[in-house]
């Protein structure tokens, strides 16, 4: 799995114009090939703070998400913005879930009682 984030910081003035763009793009993107999830986040103490969430199939496919026209607009966002966006792209060879948490959980439990 490939996961990216993007983080982006409006222009406070620009704040609606950010919220509206990303908005937009929410909902098709997750519809495109290869794309598991897409979510926008709203920072609770900064409202100007975004962070945009994919998941990926493939690197190819969120490579050609990266050269769609969907993610020029984002990238055209940069006269909202307070700094240029960041974007990370990880490659996730594994992952856990609740079960490690219970497994260690219980384990550490039963090594406080003894």
């Amino acid at each position: 799995m490939i996961m990216i984030r993007i983080t982006m910081r409006a222009l406070m003035e620009k704040h609606k114009e950010v919220m509206q763009t990303l908005l937009s793009i929410i909902e098709p993107t997750g519809k495109e090939k290869g794309c598991l999830s897409y979510h926008v986040f709203q920072d609770i103490e900064n409202r100007n703070l975004f962070s945009l969430l994919g998941e990926w199939n493939t690197r190819e496919d969120l490579d050609c998400h990266i050269k769609s026209d969907r993610f020029g607009v984002l990238l055209g966002t940069k006269s909202l913005l307070h700094e240029p966006l960041s974007i990370q792209i990880h490659t996730v060879s594994d992952s856990e879930g609740m079960e490690i948490v219970n497994a260690l959980r219980n384990k550490s439990s039963l090594i406080l009682s003894i």
